[in-house]
């Protein structure tokens, strides 16, 4: 709760000055889950501090050190499969570490030049942080870089020990003053469903919604996207569908506005 002294924190928690002191210091060690639910209450933390909370905790557990978490690099033939038969929903599959391991030809053409079979796997906060083309495609550039940035840091109180995470956030942090400006901030966020503008050269900005889906047990999680139905959006993804099935461009759509008017490319010119 922002605007209360640590004596009231500590009081509306019912632990010490001095235990709650402790506690802002980092030393979780030996606390109780009910008095880290009454911190959290207190604070009035959301569902990902809260979850956040709890990880740190579990990490400084003297008797508990925890496993890094095995993340799949693979996809089960089952899951390419779904993949490939979702042809009007641009979709990939990624681990905890925001790796791109698999994604449909849909989404390969939304991310034109940025994703292919041949860059598979992708690490999406490299490609926001240390590469500049990320600030053209992704329009928010921003605010998506706040939550991959919080994401991450949510994933590193999960997995403390994965050190793949701790060289890729170390790499991160010394090579782009944005992720280390964001990660001083210690915020923290789930990725469930965010409304991205992306900037493609065929159709211009296009407004999409992606939504993650977990894939329980596999460490892995699907990002689809979608349009309104009957939107401006929905026409620009229906011209990338067809665009992706025959490497031909069908009738093309208005573009959104004069600034994001799409590449014309010659009559039958095949897809990258």
């Amino acid at each position: 709760m922002r605007g209360l002294k640590r004596e009231e924190v500590a009081m509306l928690a019912g632990v010490s000055t001095e235990y709650y002191a402790r506690l802002e210091r980092g030393n979780l060690r030996g606390v109780s889950d009910s008095v880290l639910e009454s911190l959290a209450r207190t604070l009035q933390l959301d569902e990902a501090e809260r979850t956040h909370l709890l990880d740190l905790a579990r990490a400084s557990a003297p008797s508990e050190v925890p496993a890094a978490r095995r993340l799949r690099a693979e996809v089960r033939p089952s899951v390419e499969r779904i993949l490939a038969g979702m042809t009007g929903t641009p979709a990939y599959i990624r681990n905890a570490r925001m790796d791109i391991v698999a994604a449909n030809s849909l989404c390969f053409t939304l991310y034109t030049d940025i994703l292919s079979p041949a860059t598979l796997p992708l690490n999406l906060a490299r490609f926001m942080f240390l590469d500049p083309r990320s600030q053209g495609f992704f329009v928010e550039w921003a605010t998506l870089a706040d939550d991959l940035a919080a994401a991450l840091r949510t994933e590193s109180g999960r997995s403390p020990h994965d050190r793949v995470l701790s060289n890729l956030i170390g790499d991160l942090a010394t090579g782009s003053t944005e992720f280390s400006t964001r990660w001083a901030r210690h915020n923290v966020r789930f990725h469930r469903s965010a409304r991205k503008t992306l900037r493609n050269p065929l159709v211009g900005d296009i407004e999409l919604t992606g939504d993650a889906l977990e894939l329980p047990g596999e460490g892995l999680t699907l990002i689809a996207y979608t349009a309104e139905p009957g939107s401006h959006a929905q026409e620009q993804l229906d011209f990338l569908t067809s665009w992706s099935a025959t490497g031909k461009r069908p009738i093309e759509p208005a573009p959104a506005n004069p600034h994001t008017a799409m590449t014309r490319p010659p009559e039958g010119d095949s897809r990258n």
